[in-house]
């Protein structure tokens, strides 16, 4: 007992000589005692902050409720006056034993605080507490060149009383990538060149400071390239700064390609391949864009990409709502609906599954907060779950934000015609048509007051009123030039599908803590496409006329280390569709799809039914499930999965799939073989098919060699082709 009265008296003295964290004013638990326990890290999600706490403590995340938490440390863990003999101090400094470690010594700053506020009597206001507004950093955005490899980020919080306090001390710094390192204090270091975005964190505001450090790169020169349009101003702008030189234009029957693959899905047919390359006129890309954005395979292809996002799948919707929906999405497409006014008909839809087709987005989407959450996600770019059980951590929501933005989807049900499920124990499997209507019955409640929340859009001051129009006021706000964060979501999500990476990445995260690798130039498209009426074909021709879209993939010494700043193409696997649709193109055929009595492509498809569903799965069915199809259970573009594995490999190589194709009576390879060709025209034929190009002489003069040593002209041609699906250059877009 002597002991610790000793120590609080000792501790006492040592704090009277010590400045405060604002002069002479007593310390304040919401501005100094907040952010000290948050640098020890006691309310992240590791430690006390978790959902559920950690041993007898639960604290908010990152103190978003400091009354509450001041309440749970009151009641156990301080001794207001009596520093020595409180338990949170005891238990940080480890007098006693914490499973958590030290989170601070007795000779720091963050215990001199802490035992000076207990001291003062651990109070959880303070008369006029100033509350704070925003966060400054210095820079926010800098380049720096070698040798440079240091800075100092300079952190200011500014407060409801005009004062400001550098706060570096205490602030919380997360890099994006492991490029470079971070000290306490906000101290960078380069660990190797690279673009970096650092979040700084304080007392529940934020900022992003992007950081770029470039290598010297002896012997860089800028040349200066042609500029097609106005993404290529932005895209040199940056590439000038950063010291990269882009990689040439690719060749002709690369562009074909391409342009196939990314506006309709599949590889082009030899003769489309042969005709454009053999073409001499100047505007001949142009022209085949043009062309392509005609054909109906374009609007099958980019209903595929919607299709994926807006959960078009078959326990829930069932075969007839699937197909409905898909058939809607794509005449949207084809008709060439603006964007705009694809989102607004989406959202206000009600009705029949089976007559009002859009209706079929609410059918997927059964309580306010998954309304709430999707609509946030595919439209706004906006991941809002975190908000659903504390206030965001990386974003700027609250819990009262995500609530009051569900409720506006409060009061939609439905009334099931008929459910003839064939899964009895799956409740959300449903066979058989609904009917999707707005009510003005408000059931969804706040988990923390328990109260039924206001309605409010997000972001909003304003609240909405409980009337039957609130949805079309939903889809004209979302979708208004005034704020142009709808507009800026979808011009990104194109640019992702025919670039490969978004300019904000991932492509549904919009965020101030993740800027867009090139703002001005994402501002740039988002003006011209609302310029454009949300037009599709005009984004697509926009960007496809650029030079950077229309770069080779082979990188050079000044670009080869750079994989976001679209100074080069960086090839990417073939999806699941295009996969398919481009093997069977190749050898002459259609695959085919349980379900369905005739062959069709892929891309066509309108819904998807779980392979472990099906009775009778195919091998276009298993194979698109192997090459990452989505189950489409989620609301982002990042469910396809795009990545390589084994079992593909297996499959190109030695899969039932291809082997049944490759040596089909009826392929294409039988009609060149019947068609009496020469060995040499055998091969350059198919190369035509497969890789939509000549060979070159030592590919031609390889290929004849094995013919010459096969006994069987046809099983050389399958081995050829076989040895071509399996190339990189096939089953890469390049």
């Amino acid at each position: 007992m002597r002991l610790n009265l000793q120590i609080a008296l000792l501790s006492i003295a040592l704090l009277a000589n010590l400045p405060t964290a604002r002069g002479d004013a007593p310390v304040s638990y919401r501005n100094d005692i907040v952010p000290v326990l948050t640098k020890a890290g006691c309310n992240l999600g590791a430690c006390h902050g978790a959902q559920t706490g950690k041993g007898r403590l639960t604290l908010s995340l990152r103190g978003e409720d400091p009354a509450g938490d001041h309440a749970k440390l009151i009641e156990k863990f301080l001794q207001p006056g009596d520093p020595a003999g409180s338990l949170m101090v005891r238990k940080a400094t480890l007098e006693i034993p914490h499973e958590g470690g030290e989170r601070f010594s007795k000779k720091s700053e963050s215990y001199r605080l802490l035992a000076r506020w207990i001291s003062e009597g651990a109070l959880l206001n303070l008369t006029n507490d100033p509350t704070i507004l925003r966060l400054e950093t210095d820079p926010s955005h800098k380049v720096l060149f070698a040798p440079v490899t240091n800075l100092h980020i300079q952190v200011t919080a500014h407060f409801s009383d005009g004062s400001k306090r550098d706060v570096n001390r205490w602030a919380i710094f997360e890099p994006s990538t492991l490029d470079v390192k971070v000290e306490k204090a906000g101290s960078v270091t380069s660990l190797r060149p690279g673009e970096t975005t650092v979040t700084v964190r304080y007392l529940g505001k934020q900022s992003a400071v992007r950081l770029a450090f470039v290598p010297e790169r002896p012997g860089f020169t800028w040349k200066d390239p042609p500029r097609h349009n106005f993404i290529d101003d932005a895209l040199q702008e940056k590439w000038k700064v950063l010291r990269l030189l882009p990689s040439p234009l690719c060749d002709d029957s690369t562009f074909v390609r391409r342009a196939h693959l990314d506006l309709i899905g599949a590889i082009p047919k030899p003769e489309e391949a042969r005709r454009f390359v053999a073409d001499p006129t100047a505007d001949k890309r142009t022209r085949l864009i043009a062309n392509l954005l005609k054909r109906p395979e374009f609007a099958d292809f980019w209903a595929l990409k919607w299709s994926d996002l807006l959960r078009v799948e078959e326990i829930v919707l069932d075969r007839k709502g699937a197909e409905v929906f898909h058939t809607w999405i794509r005449e949207s497409i084809a008709k060439n609906k603006p964007l705009d006014q694809f989102a607004q008909d989406l959202l206000t839809a009600m009705g029949s599954t089976y007559k009002v087709a859009p209706a079929n987005y609410y059918r997927a989407l059964r309580t306010p907060e998954r309304r709430a959450e999707a609509v946030a996600q595919v439209f706004l770019g906006t991941r809002l779950a975190c908000a659903k059980c504390h206030n965001h951590p990386f974003e700027r929501w609250t819990m009262d934000d995500y609530y009051e933005f569900a409720a506006v989807f409060d009061g939609i049900d439905y009334d099931i015609k008929s459910n003839k499920r064939y899964d009895k124990n799956d409740k959300n499997n449903f066979i058989g048509e609904q009917i999707v209507k707005l009510t003005d019955k408000r059931k969804f409640k706040h988990p923390r007051s328990k109260e039924i929340p206001e309605l409010r859009l997000l972001g909003q001051d304003d609240k909405l009123k409980v009337s039957p129009d609130r949805l079309k006021q939903l889809g004209e706000w979302l979708t208004s030039k005034e704020d142009p964060l709808f507009a800026k979501v979808q011009i990104n999500r194109i640019w992702y599908h025919l670039m490969g990476r978004g300019l904000v990445d991932p492509v549904d995260d919009f965020r101030e803590t993740n800027p867009a690798v090139n703002p001005p130039l994402l501002d740039a498209l988002t003006r011209d496409l609302m310029e454009h009426g949300f037009d599709l074909r005009h984004a697509i021709r926009t960007i496809c006329a650029s030079r950077a879209y229309q770069l080779d993939s082979q990188p050079n010494e000044f670009n080869a280390n750079d994989e976001i700043n679209f100074a080069r193409v960086i090839p990417r696997r073939l999806g699941a569709e295009q996969m398919l649709d481009s093997v069977y193109l190749a050898l002459g055929s259609l695959p085919s799809f349980e379900g369905y009595k005739e062959p069709r492509r892929a891309i066509s498809l309108p819904g998807i039914r779980p392979l472990y569903r099906t009775r009778k799965p195919t091998g276009g069915n298993k194979f698109l499930h192997l090459f990452g199809k989505p189950p489409r259970l989620t609301d982002s573009d990042t469910e396809r999965m795009n990545e390589t594995s084994l079992a593909q490999v297996f499959e190109l190589t030695s899969g039932a799939t291809v082997n049944g194709l490759l040596t089909k009576s009826d392929n294409s390879l039988t009609r060149l073989i019947k068609a009496n060709k020469s060995s040499s025209s055998l091969v350059i034929d198919a190369y035509w098919n497969f890789l939509s190009r000549e060979p070159t002489r030592l590919e031609l003069e390889a290929a004849l060699a094995h013919f010459k040593n096969s006994a069987d002209r046809r099983h050389a041609l399958e081995d050829l082709a076989w040895a071509l699906l399996n190339a990189k250059e096939f089953v890469l877009r390049r």
